[in-house]
């Protein structure tokens, strides 16, 4: 199954995309994620916090079309094997090593 694209070309963020991307997601967005943290932590209003949770968003979407780009095949069948099985790791591990070589972290 390949990844759902949108009309742009880039993968749609489905649960098995995020799922398949966590590793990558978790080094290259980073920065943006603790920032985002450290502003929900000090102001509970949800609007203080919009514009770091645009800049989480953009670093996710921009990461996953870079992914991608750089290992369509890999990427396809590790998000393809995560959305059959619901992104159950351990029935995707074949997948995830291959993705992994490909595009290593």
């Amino acid at each position: 199954m390949a990844t759902p694209l949108d009309a742009a070309g880039g993968p749609i963020p489905t649960s098995a995309a995020l799922t398949a991307a966590s590793k990558h997601i978790g080094a290259s967005c980073l920065s943006e994620n603790v920032a985002f943290l450290k502003c929900k932590q000090k102001d509970p209003n949800p609007e203080r916090c919009l514009e770091k949770g645009q800049q989480v968003t953009r670093c996710v979407l921009h990461l996953l079309k870079d992914l991608h780009q750089r290992c369509t095949k890999e990427m396809d069948a590790y998000v393809g094997c995560m959305y059959y099985h619901t992104n159950e790791f351990d029935l995707c591990r074949k997948e995830q090593q291959a993705f992994e070589k490909a595009c290593p972290l």
